[in-house]
């Protein structure tokens, strides 16, 4: 009896790729956790628009000249305890009254703001933190979903299920790479688009009614902009990480280590590593003009040193970090074996 040598079936696609794109959009649509983690936002959304509308109030002519007046009062208590230092011998002999004491206070140097409870809701102050903020929210829920979602593919093997239907395991992990990618990229325009509209109605029934001072619109859009793009990167280096261990528990095991511990243990005894943070990265790149970090002192002057962590490089720090991830999880789970 002859054996008989059988070729192996060639692979052949199971269609084009955007019907794969369509599958995983499909299934990620319908991941119940991430419905769930959605609703969650929007709740949260709305019951800190309505705390926030309790806790601001356009100022009405009479609070504004009794803070107005408060104000005023305060100055004058200022600059008088400051004539009282000048004239008190406390002066060490080393430094100069002026020095030691401070200019003198006006009215400028203190916000009116701070005299009125409660206090407006100020767009123009508050507009571009407000941004930030909400960049930071939507990287954490970006992160979330993006591990949930490649997470629970692998828990109820549905992963390897998959690859009976389509066996190029790249242009399967690509597929869901993109719908992440874009996924991410929709939250973090939609966390923007939350923001506006939380601002607009705070501004509406509770604002001070400050005119936007020039060039407003364009820093909040700029970081706007970066606040999408982080909450992209983060999403997918949720996926990346939870595609590299197979598991949402221990990513975020990983994650809660990394950030709780690693960071802060890097903080207090290798300040100078600081800009290699993925959270100082993070921070850095929304924030305007990037984030000043302390990394200890100079050994000759004992001087503090300061670093510029830039938008610019903290982007391409965090895309790189983001790429390699996704790029080992890719080479992974195109050679190892599968169960």
């Amino acid at each position: 009896m002859t054996a008989v040598r059988t070729e192996a079936p060639p692979t052949a696609p199971a269609g084009r790729f955007g019907g794969l794109l369509r599958a995983e959009a499909h299934r990620f649509g319908a991941r119940r956790f991430i419905q769930v983690l959605l609703l969650l936002a929007v709740l949260g959304w709305a019951a800190f628009t309505a705390v926030g509308l309790t806790q601001f109030a356009t100022p009405t002519p009479e609070r504004l000249a009794a803070a107005q007046q408060e104000l005023q009062a305060e100055v004058e208590r200022s600059n008088e305890f400051r004539e009282q230092c000048l004239a008190s011998a406390d002066v060490p002999p080393d430094v100069s009254p002026e020095e030691f004491c401070g200019p003198p206070v006006t009215a400028a140097d203190l916000d009116l703001d701070w005299y009125l409870d409660p206090a407006p809701f100020s767009f123009s102050a508050d507009g571009v933190a407000g941004a930030v903020a909400f960049s930071a929210a939507g990287a954490v829920l970006a992160f979330l979903i993006g591990a949930t979602f490649v997470g629970a593919e692998w828990s109820s093997r549905s992963m390897v299920a998959l690859l009976f239907w389509e066996t190029r395991r790249p242009r399967v992990l690509g597929a869901k790479i993109v719908v992440v990618a874009v996924a991410s990229a929709v939250l973090g325009v939609v966390a923007q688009g939350a923001w506006l509209a939380m601002a607009g109605l705070w501004r509406s029934f509770a604002g001070d009614g400050v005119a936007l001072p020039d060039g407003f619109w364009s820093e909040l859009l700029a970081t706007g902009g970066r606040g999408v793009l982080l909450t992209t990167l983060t999403g997918l280096l949720g996926f990346g990480l939870t595609n590299l261990v197979r598991n949402t528990g221990a990513t975020l095991g990983i994650g809660f280590v990394y950030f709780a511990v690693l960071e802060t243990a890097v903080r207090a005894v290798r300040p100078a590593w600081q800009p290699w943070l993925l959270t100082n990265n993070a921070s850095a790149l929304v924030v305007p003009d990037g984030l000043s970090l302390f990394t200890g002192s100079d050994r000759v002057t004992g001087e503090s040193t300061v670093y510029v962590l830039g938008n610019l490089q903290a982007g391409v720090y965090m895309t790189v970090v983001t790429a390699v991830v996704l790029l080992l999880g890719t080479v992974l789970f195109a050679r190892r074996d599968l169960h």
